[in-house]
């Protein structure tokens, strides 16, 4: 049986306050950068681990659902994407968590659009405590599809709406050679509630299932270690009904986790390793 006790003390001898980002509005969270927007988000007990620590994926529902809110606060709600047949799709991200966060924080999330090339644009979240502190960044690169799954250029409205430098880099990838036969395995059938509005798995529900293949692994320490980076190239869409296999194994400098259908079509790349001390992201 869990022992709450033994969960971290989310605010110490720092009496709880209502994070005054709560109710969410335009911001300038990044220096240079003319949009954003931030909100606040209190850890909830579902989305807490059995430590008391938040889990993973629930950073990336965060950065996921703010983003979401700075489109509709400008305008681009879900009606305008459905009336012009136009979504977003996440391709890429990287995520670096470097600090516990506590069931019952409330974080302040902030999202941006810090750069953009003809066919994708990328995103800088941060998640801070009260006081300021960075405990955890993503950074997501995203492309917009057509209603019939093709890449399409950026509408000329999103560059009036969401000021930002034209990108030199090129869209995040990962690096990955097939996996061994000797990977940890793990199959998985996709359930509706991994589904989002799309009808896809949405990106966050991935971060789950490589977890949990990396403890089938025994490698619970890549899912706890303290600072930590992830890579995710998403490939493919898992549909429902679908069947995936994650596989999991060892790498130089961390581990490696591949999904593919059960036919062999690649889905997402993955990738992990503790973090120098020093907090670095791929925003050029």
């Amino acid at each position: 049986m869990i022992d709450p006790g033994g969960w971290p003390d989310p605010d110490g001898d720092v009496p709880a306050e209502l994070d005054p980002g709560l109710v969410g509005g335009p911001a300038r969270p990044v220096p240079g950068i003319d949009n954003g927007y931030v909100a606040g988000y209190r850890v909830r007990f579902d989305e807490a681990s059995p430590d008391g620590l938040v889990r993973t994926s629930a950073l990336l529902r965060y950065a996921q659902d703010v983003a979401w809110r700075h489109s509709e606060d400008l305008g681009f709600d879900r009606r305008w994407y459905t009336e012009r047949g136009r979504w977003w799709v996440v391709r890429a991200l990287e995520l670096e968590v470097l600090a516990p966060i506590s069931m019952g924080r409330t974080l302040r999330i902030s999202t941006a659009v810090i750069g953009h090339r003809r066919i994708w644009a990328r995103r800088l979240g941060e998640c801070r405590l009260a006081d300021g502190s960075l405990v955890a960044a993503v950074t997501t690169d995203w492309v917009i599809l057509d209603a019939r799954g093709r890449l399409v250029r950026i509408p000329e409205d999103f560059g009036l709406s969401f000021s930002n430098p034209e990108l030199a880099g090129e869209i995040l990838r990962v690096d990955q050679s097939e996996p061994p036969d000797d990977g940890a395995r793990l199959e998985i059938h996709v359930r509706p509630q991994d589904l989002d509005p799309m009808g896809h798995v949405n990106n966050a529900a991935y971060l789950d299932w490589i977890e949990e293949v990396l403890a089938a692994a025994g490698r619970e320490d890549a899912v706890s270690m303290l600072p930590r980076r992830l890579r995710l190239e998403y490939r493919a869409s898992a549909e429902p009904g679908d069947s995936v296999v994650a596989v999991a194994w060892g790498s130089a400098t961390g581990w490696n986790v591949g999904i593919s259908r059960a036919d062999g079509a690649e889905l997402v790349r993955a990738t992990g390793s503790p973090l120098a001390a020093t907090w670095s992201s791929g925003r050029g």
